[in-house]
């Protein structure tokens, strides 16, 4: 069972020396056989923001952050923290801390011993570890936990003390590889809250890598999206919701429908009887198909409209409803649950756009 942080902040001696640091990838290149999962990778994460590293299964972002961590070489580029070059320094030398998806807690140490292996390792003495260990086992909310072994906790609470272990050593970089999701729904949502409120208090620079849109899009200051080992766009989350910068990032965040459109000139596409501004590249076509969020498609209940209610799915406030078009397109729209109540299933409906700029990729108007 999750519980919340409490309100305590870290000492000033904390936030001395966890000052976030700036952390850059400079064209990192790293290929394991034929498969290339970095290429040319150009990133940098500034000091003290949390930066999430989102994409598909293969897309490079757990590349980046081993090669980080030192425990990846890349076969070119280079990785520099606060312009100190560290790509071929040991990463027992790098000054991060990590946590893993699977806790990786010792099982055969209790609470405290686990938080102050790295400690022991580095020749503290038993007095300073007792002391260390207890301040961080505070900090992240089990201050009555140092003697329980990993089995007799939670996976939320393993989570929390595996994140301690991580801060131990003071890292100026601390480094996250989907260390949320073996936990059950509702534990990862209160640990990433938590997590996000210990980063911002420590000032902490964070790389987090995560395939979960929530949790890239809720936690972090910046998410860079990778792409086949590329960066397709790196944003704030509401930059990169509401201006994806590629086809790519417009569909692979959140929800988009491809609407079949046409060119009308003077950088506008015409769809669904809207004339709309086009954002970004306009394909050498005039037969496109036009990206839209289901936020900005409207939709209303009219027997002489041309589509037909499919589903209606309830989310309290907001409703999805998906709809056929004549020709075989199928569109999903958000609304109001108070405005959806007469989309129920097999209703004709009338269907629009708001009037905002969209993406558009060469296709077929059908």
């Amino acid at each position: 069972m999750s519980t919340t942080l409490p309100a305590a902040t870290p000492s000033e001696q904390e936030r001395s020396a966890t000052t976030g640091a700036r952390v850059e990838f400079r064209g990192l290149r790293r290929a394991f056989g034929s498969t290339l999962a970095l290429d040319g990778l150009d990133l940098t994460a500034e000091p003290g923001e949390l930066l999430a590293l989102l994409g598909p299964s293969g897309c490079g972002k757990t590349t980046a952050l081993r090669v980080l961590a030192g425990f990846e070489q890349p076969d070119s580029g280079d990785v520099l923290v606060d312009g100190e070059d560290i790509t071929r320094v040991p990463a027992n030398r790098r000054d991060a801390g990590m946590v893993f998806q699977s806790y990786s807690l010792f099982p055969n140490l209790n609470a405290r011993d686990n938080v102050a292996f790295g400690l022991r390792v580095r020749g503290a003495g038993a007095a300073q570890r007792r002391e260390r260990a207890a301040e961080l086992l505070d900090l992240v909310g089990l201050p009555d936990h140092g003697d329980r072994y990993p089995h007799q906790m939670s996976g939320g609470q393993q989570q929390r003390v595996a994140l301690a272990r991580a801060l131990a050593l003071r890292p100026r970089v601390l480094l996250l590889d989907e260390p949320l999701s073996a936990l059950d729904a509702k534990v990862r949502a209160n640990l990433r809250d938590e997590i996000r409120r210990l980063q911002l208090s420590l000032g902490i620079t964070t790389i987090f890598v995560t395939h979960d849109q929530e949790e890239a899009l809720s936690m972090a200051d910046r998410v860079a999206v990778l792409n086949a080992g590329r960066l397709e766009q790196c944003a704030a989350p509401a930059e990169l919701y509401e201006r994806p910068a590629t086809p790519f990032v417009a569909e692979f965040v959140g929800t988009m429908n491809r609407l079949p459109g046409r060119l009308a000139g003077s950088g506008e596409v015409e769809a669904l009887g809207s004339r709309l501004p086009v954002d970004g590249p306009v394909p050498d076509a005039t037969d496109v198909e036009v990206l839209v969020r289901p936020e900005n498609v409207t939709a209303t209940a009219d027997p002489d409209g041309t589509a037909t209610v499919v589903s209606a799915s309830f989310f309290g406030s907001v409703t999805r409803v998906h709809l056929d078009l004549p020709g075989g397109t199928r569109v999903k729209a958000d609304l109001a649950s108070r405005d959806a109540g007469a989309l129920t299933p097999g209703a004709r409906a009338a269907v629009g756009l708001a009037q905002r700029p969209v993406l558009v990729v060469a296709g077929t108007a059908g």
